[in-house]
């Protein structure tokens, strides 16, 4: 192992990050919900333009300290796009070579995205394929299989450490209620949520978590059956979130409630936050804002005063030939009319 090189490479990780400030935390203004203020911290304003841009730097860590990632690996990822731009970013700046496995329905921006950081795409039909395919690669080009869906939640020290977690609630602190009451989460490989939902319980915390879950996901019903078998024939269409199969990263006991999200209520929610925050979303945000509109509504109903934070997990702009595009949303996801009823009676 030429830790000459490993050395360098963690080295310019670090540096990396010391050039990267803190993302923003956004307080939305909603007169409809008295005494009751809803945050998202702003995960768009990573370089890579996305939450996965802090799960990338993990793993790349989690790789080379653990002498997986030497010089000259190729590095494979199963990946529908964000966590994949994110990583071809990192393989960059370490002159890796790096193939994102994903499924032909990929937005075409975030392709584009992967292939400007110098990546490569290997497309399979279903979502189910990728991790073969991926297992494949590595064996075939000796490359190193990154494997977001089981590492993500090992490669995160939950503890502190500037986590995403550590930095809501230092963030908070002169917010007129500094503890959450809830954190609103979605999940795609689990780790998120289980970086927070640990540091909640670390911290001695009382707030709460609820993962949000999209349809054609499994996670909501393997939290409440415990069944790691559970699998669905087709995968989820709010990209980055939701699985086919029941991840390893996805640690159910540290989340307290979980919501189902029809995907027709991710996309029109995704559009109506654009009206309150001046730019578009993705739709995992549209599907973390739904639960966080919930779960005010039920605090305004109980007479509850607090704050509920949720999180922006990548810009809309990658969307616009989807989530954005009306023909697009009418073929793939429906009628989204009845959704937009129901935000502007919630709100």
């Amino acid at each position: 192992m030429n830790s000459t090189w490993v050395k360098h490479a963690i080295s310019e990780i670090n540096a990396d990050y010391q050039r990267s400030a803190d993302t923003h935390l956004i307080r939305l203004a909603l007169p409809g919900f008295p005494g009751i203020a809803i945050y998202l911290k702003d995960e768009s304003t990573h370089p890579t333009g996305s939450l996965k841009h802090r799960l990338a730097r993990s793993l790349f860590l989690y790789g080379l300290c653990n002498g997986w990632i030497k010089e000259g690996t190729p590095i494979i990822e199963s990946s529908s796009g964000s966590t994949a731009v994110s990583e071809a970013y990192f393989a960059r700046l370490l002159g890796l070579p790096f193939i994102a496995v994903m499924p032909s329905c990929t937005a075409k921006r975030k392709i584009e995205q992967i292939e400007f950081y110098g990546g490569r795409c290997h497309f399979v039909e279903s979502a189910c394929e990728i991790y073969a395919a991926s297992e494949m690669l590595a064996r075939e080009l000796r490359g190193h299989y990154m494997d977001q869906f089981t590492f993500a939640e090992r490669a995160t020290d939950w503890r502190g450490n500037n986590n995403i977690a550590d930095s809501i609630f230092r963030q908070m602190e002169r917010e007129p209620h500094p503890v959450p009451e809830w954190i609103v989460m979605s999940a795609g490989t689990g780790g998120t949520s289980a970086t927070i939902g640990r540091y909640l319980r670390c911290q001695g915390y009382d707030t709460r978590l609820m993962v949000v879950d999209p349809q054609n996901s499994v996670f909501l019903d393997y939290w409440q059956s415990r069944d790691a078998s559970l699998q669905s024939p087709v995968g989820s269409k709010i990209e980055g979130i939701g699985r086919p199969r029941v991840e390893p990263s996805f640690i159910p006991d540290v989340v307290d409630e979980m919501l189902r999200v029809p995907d027709a209520a991710s996309v029109a929610t995704a559009q109506w936050l654009e009206t309150q925050l001046g730019r578009k979303v993705g739709a995992s945000t549209g599907t973390n804002m739904w639960g966080a509109l919930h779960l005010a509504a039920r605090m305004r109903d109980a007479d509850e005063t607090g704050s509920i934070v949720t999180l922006l997990c990548d810009s809309g702009e990658r969307y616009l030939d989807t989530y954005y595009n009306p023909q697009w949303v009418a073929a793939n996801i429906g009628d989204i009319a009845p959704f937009q009823a129901e935000i502007a009676r919630l709100v």
